[in-house]
């Protein structure tokens, strides 16, 4: 009996930990090419893709904000500042379009949704509850091949090849994933923090996921989106949590 408890746990740590994150975030205090955290889907099958987070970040660089890869395609669904650029890029298998004219400022917190019909090759990004111009990609096929997800590094290889100067340095929390295209009204939930239908790949509330190195769970700031975004010297403060 306490070799296959044993055994359960191992299972279960080989996989991944699951977590209810409400109320917390990961924080990447460093430029690194290694700190990172691998998100497990509980889906591998993607005719569509919606994906939310929020982040805050002072970074004036170039910075991955979201990196799903394949064996086919270290590109297969990236979302990335492109700094040089001034825009936020949705990358869907290498091919890309970009939002400009943001108000991406740094020290504040940010929510953005964006989504991909692999039927229609229509892409939307929602920048702090505003919603973009639908741009076209590609009609491609679905998302199947061994995704890989990861947050804090940018795949230029399937899993790896992080470059520290794509890294992202900040916090980020509230990451959630559908393998279909949410509604606006679902969306403009989100960015309000309202109820809403969690991610049915990626859940911020049972997040499966492995942290590798400096990467911190901590206690989410107040008002973890834009419009309520903590101004300095406010007493909020960071309480880590040990995991």
């Amino acid at each position: 009996m306490k070799f296959f408890v044993c055994l359960m746990m191992l299972v279960s740590t080989a996989a991944g930990v699951i977590m209810d994150l409400s109320g917390q975030m990961f924080t990447f205090p460093q430029e690194t090419n290694t700190a990172h955290v691998k998100l497990i889907p509980e889906l591998v099958n993607f005719p569509a893709v919606t994906v939310c987070h929020r982040s805050f970040t002072d970074l004036k660089r170039d910075h991955s904000l979201f990196s799903l890869s394949s064996t086919n395609d270290h590109n297969h669904f990236l979302v990335f500042m492109n700094w040089a650029k001034q825009e936020i890029q949705s990358h869907v298998h290498s091919l890309f379009v970009g939002y400009g004219g943001l108000d991406y400022a740094p020290n504040k917190w940010h929510s953005i949704c964006t989504t991909w019909n692999s039927s229609l090759g229509l892409v939307q990004m929602w920048f702090n509850g505003q919603p973009l111009v639908r741009k076209y990609i590609a009609t491609t096929f679905p998302l199947t091949t061994n995704p890989i997800i990861i947050v804090g590094q940018e795949q230029d290889s399937h899993g790896g090849g992080f470059d520290a100067k794509q890294s992202f340095v900040g916090m980020m929390c509230d990451v959630h994933m559908w393998n279909y295209v949410i509604s606006p009204c679902e969306i403009q939930k989100y960015m309000k923090e309202k109820n809403f239908t969690p991610g049915n790949v990626l859940n911020w509330a049972a997040l499966n996921h492995q942290k590798t190195e400096k990467v911190l769970t901590e206690n989410k700031q107040i008002g973890c989106h834009a419009d309520d975004a903590p101004t300095p010297g406010n007493g909020i403060t960071f309480n880590p949590v040990v995991i």
